[in-house]
């Protein structure tokens, strides 16, 4: 398990929170820059609805549930996201791998 290094927060091997309850916007930020990704107010938007979806559903959002319902269309949330988008916006939200994701 990897630890990040200014936020009391455990990661398990691939970089998920293993406990989403610790997910803060701090957290956020800190796992986008290990991303190499400066967040900005499109991609609050995706976070802020995976957290929702996957509040109210128990899973994480697949790219097509987030591009049909947040507003962030797909070749948007690939240059948000670019190196595997679902998985990525994923960790940055504190949710779990989507299913499906490599």
């Amino acid at each position: 398990m990897e630890e990040l290094k200014t936020i009391d927060a455990k990661l398990n091997e691939e970089g998920f929170l293993i406990d989403t309850a610790d997910w803060s916007p701090e957290i956020a930020t800190a796992i986008a820059q290990r991303e190499n990704i400066q967040l900005n107010d499109r991609h609050w938007i995706v976070i802020q609805y995976m957290r929702k979806d996957f509040q109210e559903s128990g899973k994480s959002p697949t790219i097509r549930r987030i591009t049909k319902n947040s507003g962030v269309e797909t070749k948007e949330l690939y240059l948000l996201f670019p190196v595997r988008p679902g998985s990525t916006a994923a960790k940055i939200s504190g949710v779990p791998k989507p299913e499906g994701c490599v």
